[in-house]
């Protein structure tokens, strides 16, 4: 049994941790060091337990944090390459190195990642597994690919990007430039096309989905649950549903193992790019 928390999620800043019986792992660190420790504290966790800090690009909404805290703590950065390098940690900062295709071993935490699309250096998805528990985090990302697929084809959670409705984007303030900036293969992901991608990911064993990085403007949390819901329901999800907020902490969310997901994952075939 693992817990998830999504300490803030949106355009504001993003991060999420997941809490072990061995140690945690924060996946993001969209805040100052001392917003993330001040939120933290307000789900009475001890970051002091940190094993690390996984990262999905370097964009300051996700990044922020992370040197400092990493700093704090004495704990590496885990990132892809291309994110090291936006991010230029000096020689003595630790860091390890996400590779798709590779599993590597922070702590407690084994982590895989595929690329993903989206307008930074090397951004990348993740799945986190610990105690027999698999949770992938998708966002900020425009269109997900069949790699992004099998990544997370075995998930007992998912945390995904639900960012915008298409109608409220449609008919938002923003200018036509910035619309088709969102809804391109290089922005975010509508809450449509959300729970759409879930329904492609559905087994037994999936029993949490948390929506992530709802835009303040051209989304609604009841919105965005009720499309998802309306896809996923029919096919006999009857578990957790939960909606990230930005200004308010969110957890625990209870993640247990559920060995159905390896009689039941769906199977996808590998994109050959």
């Amino acid at each position: 049994m693992i817990h998830l928390y999504a300490l803030g999620s949106g355009s504001g800043g993003n991060a999420f941790l997941i809490d072990g019986p061995d140690g945690m792992l924060l996946l993001d660190a969209g805040f100052s060091t001392r917003e993330l420790t001040r939120r933290a504290g307000l789900l009475k966790l001890d970051l002091g337990r940190l094993a690390g800090i996984a990262l999905t690009h370097e964009h300051g909404d996700h990044a922020s944090g992370a040197r400092r805290l990493a700093r704090r703590h004495g704990v590496p950065i885990v990132a892809t390459d291309g994110t090291l390098r936006a991010l230029a940690l000096a020689a003595d900062e630790p860091r390890a190195t996400l590779r798709s295709a590779s599993i590597i071993e922070i702590g407690p935490f084994q982590l895989e990642s595929c690329r993903t699309l989206h307008d930074a250096a090397e951004p990348t998805a993740v799945v986190i597994e610990t105690s027999g528990v698999r949770v992938g985090l998708a966002y900020d990302l425009g269109r997900p690919t069949m790699g992004l697929r099998h990544l997370l084809r075995l998930c007992d959670a998912v945390v995904i990007e639900a960012n915008y409705d298409d109608v409220m984007l449609r008919t938002s303030n923003y200018p036509a430039s910035v619309q088709h900036r969102i809804a391109g293969s290089g922005g975010h992901l509508s809450n449509r096309a959300a729970a759409e991608l879930l329904t492609d990911l559905w087994h037994d064993g999936l029993s949490v989905v948390m929506l992530a990085h709802l835009s303040k403007q051209c989304n609604d949390p009841e919105v965005a649950r009720r499309t998802v819901l309306d896809l996923l329901a029919p096919l006999g999800f009857r578990g957790t549903l939960a909606v990230a907020a930005q200004d308010v902490p969110v957890g625990p969310i209870p993640v247990a193992p559920s060995y159905a997901r390896i009689r039941t994952a769906p199977q996808f075939e590998l994109e050959l790019t």
